[in-house]
């Protein structure tokens, strides 16, 4: 792994835009569950009906009652990024690394000082007023639903919306758009903490991998370990602080 670790190093120094994109591996070592599988959000806790943009439509009071118990339960008190996130910034900061591209909500990326960041699914920090558009901070909100205001409204009396992508809708146009770009034009790609099983988050390692180096940093089999350069069965808190090291050294 010495070895495979110093050549990706070396690559990552020389290439003209280094990309990353993440799942939900790079925050379960922060404490925020898995959505699938041993203790999963989806199935052995929740019902993902009950999160279904048609749900929040019908019945937006029940939504967020149901919503707030779910955040309870994906953002323990005391969640704060890792030394995968951290590591991820730094090479930011360092100048080798353009962009995150993350399929994660959680907000940690943010939290660790990634600027430039591309969330698939929305950030469920956030809220957006279904009425007119209007963007806030979520805390605010979701104590405003514990405090018995459900469904809490914007000032325009619009239905404030957790800032995700809920079940049954679209990803972002442009989201999507600035996300295949990047993986376009990257020289190398990161492909950090994802089975890359969906679809269409899965196609952007792949679409790196035709022109560029692709490294895969997982704990178990990926969609994408046939077409990668580099393939870590790592624990990214482990192997992205190592990499950074070999870097910026």
């Amino acid at each position: 792994m010495t070895d495979r670790l110093d050549s990706l190093a070396a690559e990552l120094r020389d290439a003209d835009s280094v990309v990353a994109l993440t799942g939900a591996g790079i925050s379960v070592p922060s404490g925020i569950p898995p959505f699938r599988g041993d203790g999963g959000i989806w199935g052995d806790q929740f019902d993902p009906a009950a999160f279904h943009i048609s749900r929040f439509e019908r019945d937006p009071a029940g939504f967020w009652t149901d919503r707030l118990e779910l955040h309870d339960a994906m953002r323990p008190s005391g969640i704060e990024p890792n030394i995968a996130h951290d590591a991820l910034a730094t090479l930011e900061r360092e100048g080798v690394l353009d962009a995150v591209v993350t399929q994660n909500t959680d907000g940690l990326h943010a939290e660790a000082g990634t600027q430039r960041l591309v969330e698939l699914h929305g950030s469920a920090e956030r809220v957006v007023c279904r009425r007119c558009g209007e963007q806030e901070t979520a805390g605010p909100v979701r104590e405003r639903v514990r405090d018995g205001e459900t469904p809490p409204h914007c000032d325009c009396g619009g239905v404030w919306k957790p800032d995700v992508v809920l079940f049954g809708e679209q990803l972002g146009r442009e989201t999507l758009a600035d996300a295949r770009e990047l993986a376009e034009e990257s020289d190398a790609f990161l492909a950090i903490g994802s089975s890359l099983q969906v679809e269409p988050a899965a196609s952007l390692p792949r679409t790196a991998a035709r022109d560029g180096t692709l490294a895969v940093v997982n704990l178990d089999k990926t969609g994408s370990d046939g077409v990668a350069d580099y393939v870590f069965r790592a624990d990214v808190t482990e192997l992205l602080p190592r990499l950074l090291e070999r870097v910026v050294d």
